[in-house]
């Protein structure tokens, strides 16, 4: 089956309305930002279905053109800040220094995407079964590797096993359409991010998306009442 229009607009209510059962299952502040991801991932295929509606003549293009700009921008420069942050929160790697290494990553790569898409139309076209974006500023090795380690590593250390597999997953298709065709990798690995988020769905109502709190050294631990 190819991308299409209806199927963004399939993915993306389906999604949203998984990202609407998802927050339902928040309870803590800090599992918030990681709560809003299926919701901003299918809000974000809801949005490239106007784009998809433009390039079949449906949609006017000024229309599209905010669309394809709020596209690009959802996946170049929220989804890396976004993804590691909601991570820092859970403090998945009990290590502050690595989380913040990811957030740090991911700040790097949505300057650079911000800096690439600028705030002028963003070029598109479709490129067999996917939409081909051409931002300003052509993106960097360096930057897509800032962005899959932003985007991929924060999960790789969750205790969660679902967080684990949305890590794993993510990072072995941006990997291969990168290696494969790298003006796929905004359209096409986004559909997967997105139908992934069943997983962060999963973590949240097993309860093992909370707060990674640091042992307490048995020396302190108060002696027990005698």
């Amino acid at each position: 089956m190819c991308f299409s229009a209806e199927m963004d607009l399939a993915a993306g209510l389906v999604v949203t309305g998984i990202g609407v059962d998802t927050l339902r299952q928040v309870r803590t502040r800090d599992q918030l930002a990681l709560g809003l991801l299926p919701l901003v991932f299918g809000a974000h295929q809801l949005v490239e279905t106007l784009v998809w509606w433009n390039l079949e003549g449906h949609v006017s293009t000024p229309a599209a053109d905010l669309a394809a700009w709020t596209y690009v921008a959802i996946a170049l420069v929220v989804v890396p800040v976004l993804v590691p942050y909601a991570f820092l929160r859970l403090g998945t790697t009990n290590r502050p220094v690595l989380d913040r290494l990811f957030l740090a990553s991911g700040l790097a790569a949505a300057g650079a995407g911000l800096f690439a898409i600028g705030f002028e139309p963003v070029g598109r076209h479709v490129d067999g079964h996917h939409i081909a974006y051409h931002p300003g500023v052509a993106w960097s090795g360096v930057v897509l590797a800032a962005y899959v380690l932003a985007t991929c590593g924060p999960s790789l250390f969750a205790r969660s096993p679902e967080l684990r597999w949305f890590g794993i997953g993510n990072l072995l298709v941006v990997s291969l359409l990168a290696w494969l065709q790298q003006n796929a990798v905004i359209s096409l690995w986004c559909v997967w991010a997105a139908s992934t988020s069943v997983l962060i769905n999963l973590a949240l109502r097993s309860g093992h998306a909370s707060v990674r709190r640091a042992r307490v050294p048995r020396a302190r631990q108060s002696a027990p009442p005698a």
